[in-house]
């Protein structure tokens, strides 16, 4: 298990935090195109404190601490999640399925908006982890990458496969295995986010781009390109774009990358490295094409006619928000009978028709063409067999090589 080392950031990863803030993770948009990121500025000072705060670890086997059950007397889940991440009805104060779930099994959902960026997140709930205590939270939505450390750490409870039929059957081929935690023995994906190559057709004006060679190679689109401020998504891509597996690549290779960007960059190819932003350039046509999250493109598209996408045949980038019980949560049956839920083709489409992000469940195209038949067959939404085997996951790093790594790529972008 890995241990818990109160290092304070590093300056690289400082910067990879204001990014995110600034228009990342942390700006990324559920359905609104506006996710707000966390009330104030965090500062890497901040966090600083937060990390050498010389907490011991917790644990000591993989696999966490699991506290006593409550859930048979105690009907009640804590859940954490994003802003805009989950279904809402017209009057914007109730949400359906949570309600289902509520009449169905008499477990009332105490249903939180109190994650904002996954940093800023780490820090309210480190503490309390690391010194082994209840955070009062039952289940908490972390992308992959902090939830493969949460796991290494020992901080997230082993998940109970009794509790969890409908996952364990339904859950998509394309999110079973991660390298971070394989068969998912203690994580199940909330939503997929993919990564793709979005355009606009007037700005465009018949210059065919089907591949990030396109993006980087073509002089008519000089000064028209943007690359995401998220390393895995922009080096991820690049990576598939020369022929290298984002999942087991080196650091030779990810130099490479760094030295191909770089010189896209020197040479005005690339307008500008951008968070959620790249939203409006990509409407207005300053950008004729760019990488881009999926979600997204799913509600461009719907309000402009000139916005598409491409799935490049290299590949494209798909990562994971995920579900976890963490560490002495007081009610883990109750959590994993909410998680399995979701889990029901007819709840997940619920949930998809109102998100727009990749479904990881399924069978659930029946039930989402009832609600909305555009959204099931987006394959931005269900990709179907062919799309899913052409997606890749980045691979997990050592806090040796996250170090290196966004060193390079801050310098890379000028952040």
């Amino acid at each position: 298990m890995e241990q818990y080392e109160p290092d304070r950031l590093t300056p690289a990863q400082a910067a990879a935090i204001r990014r995110s803030l600034r228009g990342g993770r942390a700006a990324m948009t559920r359905r609104s195109l506006l996710r707000a990121s966390a009330g104030g500025a965090l500062t890497a000072g901040g966090l600083g404190a937060l990390s050498a705060c010389g907490i011991p670890a917790a644990g000591k086997t993989q696999g966490g601490t699991s506290a006593e059950d409550h859930s048979a007397k105690e009907k009640v889940v804590d859940f954490s999640n994003w802003t805009e991440y989950i279904d809402v009805d017209d009057s914007g104060k109730h949400h359906p399925t949570l309600e289902t779930f509520a009449r169905r099994t008499g477990v009332q959902v105490k249903y939180t908006e109190d994650i904002n960026d996954n940093n800023e997140f780490f820090g309210k709930i480190k503490p309390q982890l690391a010194a082994g205590q209840d955070t009062g939270r039952d289940i908490i939505v972390l992308t992959d990458w902090l939830a493969a450390r949460l796991i290494r750490l020992g901080w997230v409870q082993k998940l109970d496969p009794a509790n969890l039929p409908h996952a364990y059957t339904n859950l998509s081929a394309q999110f079973r295995n991660p390298d971070w935690d394989p068969g998912r023995a203690y994580s199940y994906p909330w939503q997929g986010i993919s990564t793709v190559i979005a355009y606009n057709k007037k700005a465009l004006d018949g210059i065919e781009v089907k591949s990030v060679s396109d993006l980087l190679d073509n002089p008519k689109l000089k000064g028209r390109v943007g690359f995401l401020s998220e390393m895995r998504d922009s080096i991820g891509m690049t990576l598939l774009d020369m022929g290298k597996d984002p999942g087991k690549f080196t650091d030779d290779d990810y130099d490479a990358v760094i030295a191909r960007l770089q010189k896209a960059v020197d040479k005005g190819q690339i307008r500008r490295f951008t968070g959620n932003d790249y939203t409006s350039d990509l409407t207005k046509g300053d950008f004729a094409a760019c990488i881009a999250w999926a979600g997204d493109v799913v509600q461009l598209k719907a309000d402009s006619p000139d916005v598409d996408f491409v799935i490049p045949d290299s590949g494209y980038m798909t990562s994971t928000d995920n579900l976890l019980i963490p560490n002495r949560a007081r009610h883990k049956t109750n959590a994993e009978r909410l998680i399995d839920f979701y889990y029901e083709p007819a709840q997940a489409a619920a949930l998809a028709a109102y998100i727009n992000y990749v479904t990881p469940v399924d069978g659930v195209k029946p039930y989402l063409v009832k609600i909305d038949k555009a959204a099931a067959d987006n394959p931005l939404i269900i990709p179907d067999k062919a799309m899913q085997a052409r997606s890749h996951a980045f691979r997990s790093l050592s806090q040796k090589e996250e170090t290196a790594y966004e060193e390079k790529f801050a310098k890379l972008t000028g952040a």
